[in-house]
């Protein structure tokens, strides 16, 4: 079977997956933003294309979002009928369709199979929408109409496809019923044996001294730090964390950008914002048990996780993090934010501690609890550990089940 990927971020979530097909002997290709020249990655023929120079437009706002995606996919159709021509006629398309790559392929292609990763629909109610007080929507009516206007990205493609897959029931749940009814919920997969609790692991970062199990170790991972997942939250329960664990390191990792949501005020950061809102409450000799890693090599990552007595993670109503299901397959002891993504993998008191987004102070006493009782975090972690292996292992449970998604993808 041939089989094209398209994902601007290529392998992005077909990392495993794509693999996978190429091993079994079915020919892929991938067209993507990523790479600058035509390679070979696991496999798979990875071929680049590129944007063409615009200037700007006199664009309503609302399609702003809109122009950008139909560019891409211009350019991406463009790239799609070069391969066309050069004899590729694949008979699976998988796409991230978040981007407006994919959709002008079925022009291309009119008999292909299309299966979409169908990573969030853009809902207009509370929590998804003004779910955090402290930054509200500034006009609730119009912004209503701009998501709105967001989704057409979405439904423009819901036409085209053949059927979606989503990583978790709160994502695919995102989605209009009608669509809905195509989606099936597989998640990407944790690689349990990868991820997993070393009792011997020493974490070495620039700055940090050596540590290993016997050191306290608070973490918080983001992609970038943000309130989407819950800095601010987490940056005001430090003043009264560091006092309480007068032992504890507290390692956090995350870059300066903006992943979801707003951006910070011009010339600003939400990290920097939230540090300089604290760092007054909380004495230097405190402040230097608190690191920022920045971004860090997966390696890098694991170790952190192994090493951490407590793992912090909160969220948003919004796409699960990878980092959430990696830290519980690491067997870490989890206090996480009571949203809905979240009580998907977490239940509370059995697979981690819940508590409400907004309140440090109750965050606080959690996180304590736990560092306080060592049975209890190992029971916790245990049972995380334990729900990754039985429902999202990578190798056992996920790859199949896509697999198997593809099958149907194939035979509807």
């Amino acid at each position: 079977m041939k089989i094209l990927f398209i994902h601007q971020n290529f392998p992005g979530q077909y990392k495993h997956l794509a693999p996978l097909l190429a091993k079994q002997g079915h020919e892929c290709v991938a067209l993507t933003l990523k790479v600058k020249e035509a390679t070979t990655w696991n496999g798979i023929k990875v071929l680049p294309y590129s944007l063409p120079n615009r200037g700007g437009q006199n664009v309503h706002r609302w399609l702003i979002d809109l122009d950008t995606k139909v560019t891409r996919g211009e350019a991406c159709y463009h790239a799609a009928v070069k391969l066309r021509e050069a004899g590729f006629t694949p008979d699976l398309i998988l796409a991230h369709p978040g981007w407006g790559e994919s959709l002008f392929l079925r022009d291309v292609w009119p008999k292909a199979r299309i299966g979409l990763y169908c990573e969030l629909y853009h809902q207009t109610d509370y929590p998804h929408m003004n779910f955090d007080p402290e930054f509200p929507v500034k006009d609730i009516g119009t912004d209503v109409l701009r998501m709105r206007m967001k989704n057409l990205n979405n439904h423009l493609h819901f036409g085209m496809a053949d059927a979606g897959v989503s990583p978790t029931r709160f994502q695919a749940d995102t989605f209009p019923a009608a669509f809905r009814k195509r989606i099936t919920v597989s998640h990407d997969g944790i690689n349990t044996i990868q991820a997993c609790p070393d009792q011997e692991v020493v974490a070495k970062f620039k700055g940090v001294p050596d540590l290993t199990r016997d050191n306290e170790v608070i973490t918080f991972v983001n992609r970038n730090l943000e309130p989407y997942r819950g800095y601010h939250i987490f940056m005001r329960a430090l003043p009264r964390l560091l006092k309480e664990r007068p032992n504890a390191r507290v390692l956090i990792v995350g870059g300066d950008e903006v992943s979801y949501g707003a951006a910070a005020p011009k010339g600003k950061t939400w990290k920097q914002i939230f540090i300089d809102e604290v760092r007054g409450q909380i004495p230097d000799a405190d402040w230097e048990r608190v690191h920022f890693l920045g971004r860090i090599p997966y390696d890098a990552f694991l170790k952190l996780l192994q090493v951490s007595r407590v793992h912090v993670y909160l969220t948003y109503p919004f796409v699960l993090s990878w980092s959430l299901m990696e830290a519980m397959s690491c067997e870490a002891a989890i206090v996480a934010s009571d949203t809905a993504p979240v009580r998907e993998v977490i239940t509370h008191g059995e697979t981690g501690r819940l508590v409400d987004f907004f309140d440090k102070e109750s965050l606080v006493d959690e996180v304590c609890a736990l560092l306080d009782d060592q049975d209890q975090r190992a029971a916790l972690g245990a049972a995380a550990r334990q729900k990754m292996q039985a429902e999202y292992d990578l190798n056992s449970i996920c790859l199949p089940r896509q697999m198997d998604w593809i099958n149907s993808v194939m035979e509807a």
